[in-house]
């Protein structure tokens, strides 16, 4: 199984994992918003889960109808231990790659930001 996850996939993947039981799209969306200042469609949203539903990553449930949805139900999402394992290579990954704990890449921005 290809384990490589790209930057939403992971944000998504994180939004699952702090949303627990009620991860669902409008609650991602928000959360996206909240935590990254992303404005995302709801369309980019669901196309992601399908994909990593695909992948196994994901698994989703309905919800119970609700009058204010209009008797609609929510579709819900949760993450799979392939799903975790996934998301943990990608972070371990990261984590490597950054030297001396980010005080370098740290020292560059603030660099760069001095010269603004």
């Amino acid at each position: 199984m290809d384990r490589r996850l790209g930057e939403f996939e992971q944000l998504i993947l994180f939004s699952l994992i702090h949303l627990g039981s009620d991860a669902y799209g409008v609650s991602i969306r928000k959360l996206l918003l909240e935590r990254t200042g992303r404005e995302v469609s709801s369309g980019a949203i669901y196309t992601t889960l399908e994909r990593l539903e695909r992948r196994a990553l994901v698994k989703s449930t309905f919800g119970e109808p609700t009058p204010a949805r209009g008797g609609r139900r929510k579709k819900f999402f949760a993450l799979e231990p392939a799903g975790a394992i996934a998301l943990n290579h990608s972070f371990t990954t990261l984590q490597k790659m950054v030297p001396d704990g980010g005080a370098t890449l740290a020292a560059l921005v603030d660099g760069q930001e001095a010269g603004i």
